[in-house]
């Protein structure tokens, strides 16, 4: 074997990478049972522990030192069905800003337009815009649309004579920029949340955004948090010296009430303090600014420990004055600065009645949105004057008509050059003369941005911020304040929430299926192949630690559907060794030394087992282009896992048998019992065609007519609707259920049992209840219909926020699904296409490989077979079995994988007829066919064989979230198997015939 040392080499370089990149789940996981050991089950103490955790160090690796905020950013990232958590589609409205760009909003032939826009957009995928411009022109034929738009906000981009292309390409870029801003507020807000691994992310060419927040457990705050129009505020403020005296007065006034037996428990409750108290690293500056001015008074900061500096500085120690490197006070509007652990306890303090009581009523205090500069902890808290009559900002973002980040034409910073409109430019110049020498901070969403010191009154309108920004900084600012200027609220189009009691259900599911399938597939291949089956068995374990490592080196989520996307992939890795193995054994048969079975086993087995593969990647790659969420998780975990097996199998196995052979040692490649396995085996395949079509045809019919008359059971998924799965404390049916919901509803819920729990029910119910209805609280509306509903049913009642959330309780909504009309309409699509798609691309790759179209036709139609068949079992059982048969996207995602492993089934079998049509030129057609079905029937059966016994383990001990996917797959890989042998090669056949068969 040559180059054997640098394929070793990188099999350790690569085992390394995948140990380090593992090593962090490892080190967050310890930490974590540290926290649950110490908090002995109270979740709040459990939270306060972890979070005084996350600035320290935790993971020392000698010249790279790693904090637990850092570890968690790099462990396994689990997603929502594991973890629970939730998932929310939100669409920025591009109604809205048209409206809003309009010069008249009430214009009757402006709404006629947007209202058929609107209808039309759900099952159209053209621009919401384009669609209005076509709708306005037959509501107002002959009528311009810059007559619509000459509005203060489009002065200078749209004139009288514009063509009507040009004022679209306009909207079009407002809309995008409107989107934009929507996606910076909400991944600000998001950032601020305090959520662990958020995924936001816009999804591109629309106006969505997709959400994933692991670990929450307040659905409705969320909502909230999401749908909110963004409020910009432009506010004078005070400067850190006037406030400073003040802060020193709280700290005093704190230090008395801690000494106060009675007002002790008040202030640790109030300041929330954490269970391991640290001092951050700059309170140092308060005790000198306080031994300056007190003198010998103050005691000497830099001999107290954390536990005095708390006691001595109650306020200091966890909010240190803002000073410079000198220790004196800082100019500006910000006070103070604050661990990220901390700011809830200075909150605390400042809401407190005796220190609300110390302060001007006109202060605001506000925390900056980012850390200072050079630290990631760290935060400033700054001094807002809010001293109008009405309590709001005297400049709101509606006054900026644009801003602009660029680089200054003085210098080589960079500055924000804003633009605001008549009204807000006298109001801004007000403002700046009575502020000259003090800072105006830029508030969004109570978070300030930036607070630039006003050097003079800023007359016109025009401004230049600056502030030692990088032009990043700047354009993040711009964004900022454009922001404000156009209203774009965000509507959830499509949502899933995942209760966390389900998430640990699903892990240990999972967990479970996943181990003994593991296992099963190992005992396997050792009982089958003997001592090769154990080199395989390793090949196997180091693929999936391969397997693993790489997804978290690429920050991949790790979902339900995915790891059964890893343990399907170890039931198809087996599939490479199993084509080499049984290659061997045909060359040891044909009388070969050992060493030369193994060298030309591998040889020969390479390309049935690259086309296999590659067309199996395919259709992994087309579920990842065209799915969402857990379907992603599982392509790529698919995709992932066809390169690490192909890897894994190929060279680690050969590594191990080089190695035996160089020592003169045996190989053995079955046991007495499967020596002899579908070995000779004579069968006329061709023959039988007649039968097996005859087979074929009659499930064919029986699923046509099934779907004629039954139909499928469509999934929220395509037909948009809300999905709630409710948890009882007893045992109700599924008509107490029905019939408690139907009076409120107005019409029949779907409602089905979804699982068996002892002595419990849990209830799977499908409603379309103002699945239409836009409105931000609908949700909310029915999540208290079903509260004040089914509240009865339950033996021990539950109050609203119990019900909605299983944060503290395992009963009530487990796990919600919400999927709007526009949203089901585009997966429907997406779905479609992605089938398609495959079929083309794999029949494409068939026909290059093989030359030949009529093996390309005989392979696609084959597949057809295999994936209509798949469909018309989920029609012919649904209601039938105990589990739910819905067609969503997971059942894309099944009929994609069943598409990728029958073809991989098929080619195998071309392979070889395309091997003995060149060794064998002389014989007939049907002759190399039947020989090649017979010699590879052993491995047909093997990877069969394997891959079913890993579905059967997923089936009964994966859990209830995954069952109806699972037997889509068990059923699509049984009958994959079959068309592979009895359908596409025989409709090749049939349609070579027709030509001249020897050139086949």
């Amino acid at each position: 074997m040559q180059n054997k040392g640098a394929l070793k080499l990188l099999v350790i370089v690569l085992a390394i990478a995948c140990a380090y990149q593992l090593s962090f789940t490892l080190v967050t996981r310890h930490v974590e049972n540290t926290a649950a050991k110490t908090a002995q089950g109270d979740p709040d103490r459990e939270s306060a522990y972890l979070d005084s955790m996350k600035n320290q160090v935790v993971y020392n690796l000698g010249l790279v030192k790693y904090t637990y905020k850092q570890c968690k950013e790099k462990e396994i990232n689990l997603g929502l069905d594991l973890k629970g958590g939730m998932n929310v589609m939100l669409e920025i409205s591009t109604e809205e800003v048209v409206k809003v760009l309009s010069n008249n909003p009430a214009d009757e032939n402006l709404n006629k337009a947007l209202a058929i826009a609107r209808q039309q957009q759900t099952t159209s995928r053209e621009n919401f815009i384009d669609l209005f411009a076509k709708a306005y022109s037959q509501v107002a034929p002959g009528q311009p649309l810059s007559g619509l738009f000459l509005s203060y906000e489009l002065k200078d981009k749209v004139t009288p004579n514009m063509s009507d292309q040009q004022v679209i390409g306009i909207l079009k870029a407002e809309a995008e920029s409107a989107i934009s801003n929507s996606f910076n507020v909400l991944k600000n807000r998001i950032d601020r949340f305090g959520v662990a691994q958020p995924n936001v992310q816009r999804l591109e060419n629309s106006g969505r955004i997709l959400v994933e927040l692991p670990g929450v457990k307040e659905p409705e705050r969320v909502r909230k948090l999401l749908q909110g129009t963004a409020s910009l505020e432009f506010w004078a403020t005070y400067d850190n010296s006037e406030i400073y005296p003040m802060l020193e007065d709280v700290n005093a006034r704190l230090r008395e009430m801690k000494s106060t037996p009675a007002d002790t428990a008040m202030v640790a409750e109030a300041a929330a303090e954490t269970v391991a108290e640290t001092a951050p690293a700059d309170t140092a500056g308060s005790s000198l600014i306080s031994e300056l001015e007190q003198g010998a008074a103050a005691p000497d900061a830099e001999n107290l420990s954390n536990a005095d500096m708390a006691k001595e500085f109650p306020l200091f120690s966890k909010l240190s004055p803002h000073t410079d490197r000198n220790g004196a006070l800082s100019h500006g509007a910000a006070i103070g600065i604050a661990a990220s652990s901390d700011t809830a306890a200075v909150n605390a303090i400042f809401a407190m009645p005796q220190i609300k009581s110390m302060l001007p009523r006109d202060l605001k205090l506000l925390w900056g949105v980012k850390p200072i500069k050079g630290s990631e902890t760290h935060y400033e808290l700054f001094a807002i004057r809010a001293n109008t009559k009405d309590g709001k900002a005297p400049l709101d973002g509606g006054a900026v008509v644009e801003a602009v980040g660029r680089y200054s034409q003085m210098g080589g910073s960079a500055e924000v050059s804003m633009v605001m409109n008549p009204a807000g430019a006298r109001t801004w110049a007000r403002m700046t003369a009575d502020n000259i020498d003090k800072a105006i901070a830029i508030v969004l969403d109570d978070y300030v941005y930036s607070a630039p010191n006003v050097q003079n009154a800023i007359e016109g309108g025009h401004s230049q911020i600056t502030g030692d920004f990088t032009i990043n900084e700047a354009t993040d600012l711009a964004n900022v304040l454009n922001s404000g200027k156009l209203p774009a609220p965000a509507h959830i189009t499509s949502e899933n929430i995942v209760g966390p009691s389900l998430g640990q259900e699903s892990i240990n599911a999972g967990l479970s299926s996943f181990a003994l399938a593991f296992v099963l597939v190992l005992i396997y291949m050792l009982f089958f192949y003997n001592g090769a089956g154990l080199a395989a068995n390793v090949a196997l374990i180091t693929n999936l630690f391969f397997l693993l490592g790489i997804l978290v080196s690429f920050g991949a989520v790790l979902t339900l559907p995915g790891i059964a996307g890893i343990v399907l992939t170890m039931g198809m890795a087996v599939d490479a060794n199993v084509i080499i193995y049984e290659r061997i054994k045909e060359e040891i048969k044909g009388g070969k030394t050992l060493s030369s079975a193994v060298t030309d086993g591998y040889k020969n087995a390479m390309s049935a087992i690259i086309d296999g593969n590659a067309t199996t990647l395919i259709t992994g790659i087309v579920l990842f282009v065209f799915g969402t969420g857990p379907v992603q998780g599982f392509a790529t975990t698919l995709v992932i896992g066809i390169i690490t097996s192909l890897f894994t199998s190929i060279f680690i196995t050969r590594l191990i048998f080089v190695g035996r052979l160089e020592k003169g040692r045996n190989i053995k490649f079955s046991t007495k019992l499967t020596e002899n396995f579908l070995a000779g085996t004579k069968f006329n395949f061709i023959k039988a065609r007649k039968y097996t079509y005859i087979v074929s045809i009659v499930l064919l019919v029986v699923t046509i007519a099934s779907l004629a008359t039954k139909g499928l059971n469509f999934g929220v998924d395509f037909t948009g609707g809300r999905t709630y799965v409710v948890r009882f404390d007893n045992e109700v049916t599924a008509t107490q259920v029905r019939d408690a919901l139907e009076p409120a509803f107005g019409d029949a819920p779907e409602v089905k049992q979804y699982g068996t729990l002892q002595g419990q029910s849990q209830m799977r119910i499908v409603t379309k209840y103002k699945i239409a209805d836009r409105s931000d609280d609908v949700s909310s509306e029915i999540e208290n219909i079903l509260f004040e509903s089914l509240n009865p049913l339950y033996k021990t009642p539950l109050r609203m926020d119990e019900f909605a959330t299983t944060k503290l309780n395992p009963y009530g909504i487990v796990s919600a699904d919400m999927v709007g009309p526009s949203v089901a309409s585009d997966i429907t699509r997406n779905s479609f296409i992605a089938v398609i798609f495959s079929l083309i691309a794999i029949g494409l790759y068939i026909a290059l490989r093989f030359r030949k179209w009529q093996w390309a036709m005989g392979g696609v139609l084959s597949l057809a077979h295999d994936a209509l068949l798949t469909i018309g079992i989920f029609s012919i059982f649904y209601g039938l079995l105990p589990f739910n048969l819905e067609i969503n996207q997971a059942f894309i995602a099944a009929i994609l994988t069943i598409i990728g492993y029958s073809i991989n089934d098929t080619v195998v079998i071309f392979d070889r007829i395309r091997e003995y049509k060149t060794l064998y030129p002389k014989r007939h057609l049907d002759v190399n066919i039947n020989n090649a079905i017979n010699s590879t029937l052993a491995r047909t059966v093997n990877t069969a064989g394997t891959t079913l016994v890993v579905l059967l383990a997923i089936f009964i001990f994966g859990g209830e979230v995954i069952r109806g996917f699972i037997f889509g797959l068990m059923f699509g890989i049984a009958i994959g198997t079959f068309s592979s042998v009895f359908v596409a090669t025989p409709i090749a056949y049939d349609m070579i015939k027709k030509g001249d068969e020897n050139k086949a």
